[in-house]
């Protein structure tokens, strides 16, 4: 499949994208729209690139030296590789396969971002920290001790943490990378009703390996692949009903039902 077009007000959209770490193409004429105010889950067999657009939307990719794309993607009908890029990583966040709180306390790791982008109005903070909190079912667990190590928290928790360093620079989309993977079900469920709660003001898209994970969270499914080059693309985009239930691609049925991949 080559294009990806959904209907509804797309947020994010790829053009022609393609990624090279240095001689090997890793994504391969990335077509897609992706809409907004939905959850997104990209699936796939390891090593097809599902990470890799993912970091691409926010350009974490460029850290890497080897790294050149060729294409577009634009965020909101604009192109995001001639925006600033500090700019452009403060209005879509990301949050990791693990945990990564700073060791510092649960207020100054919510507050770190605003204060990086030169905000020091004490109060202004406090109300940041609590919203950001708030959004992520996290305020009720950790208002009475807020100057307690953010390391100091069980594993969900230091998730939704990040969640809400995240949100406290007001972004648009939040890139989320396998972000259960590391934790229970229990926590894993906390996560997904959270997202849930959050695509009323975010657009998310959610890497996973977990089948059920995208099968319960998500309103849009992409399905990566791998061509023999072992390059990266998308064979199937559309609603996550759709997808799971009535797939057009024999290999998105095959790698659903643990078949492939």
């Amino acid at each position: 499949m080559r294009s990806s077009k959904l209907n509804g007000n797309s947020k994010i959209i790829a053009k022609d994208f393609n990624l090279f770490y240095g001689d090997f193409q890793a994504l391969k004429d990335i077509n897609v729209d992706i809409p907004e105010h939905a959850i997104t889950s990209i699936i796939g067999p390891s090593g097809c690139g599902k990470s890799t657009f993912l970091r691409s939307i926010n350009r974490m990719n460029e850290l890497i030296p080897s790294v050149r794309t060729t294409g577009n993607i634009f965020l909101d009908n604009e192109n995001i590789f001639t925006q600033d890029v500090v700019e452009l990583r403060k209005q879509v966040g990301m949050v990791f396969q693990r945990p990564n709180p700073f060791p510092k306390s649960i207020f100054d790791n919510v507050a770190y971002g605003p204060r990086a982008h030169g905000l020091k109005n004490k109060a202004v903070l406090v109300d940041i920290v609590e919203k950001s909190l708030v959004q992520a079912a996290l305020w009720e667990e950790v208002k009475d001790n807020l100057n307690k190590s953010g390391l100091a928290l069980s594993g969900g928790q230091q998730q939704r943490l990040c969640i809400a360093r995240a949100l406290a620079v007001e972004p648009q989309v939040i890139l989320m990378d396998e972000p259960a993977s590391a934790l229970d079900p229990i926590a894993t469920l906390k996560i997904e009703e959270l997202i849930q709660n959050l695509k009323k003001e975010y657009t998310i898209v959610i890497v996973t390996h977990n089948m059920q994970q995208a099968a319960r969270a998500s309103d849009y499914t992409m399905v990566f692949n791998m061509y023999p080059d072992r390059s990266g693309y998308i064979i199937e985009y559309g609603k996550t009903t759709q997808v799971f239930t009535n797939p057009r691609e024999k290999i998105t049925e095959d790698y659903i039902s643990g078949r492939f991949g």
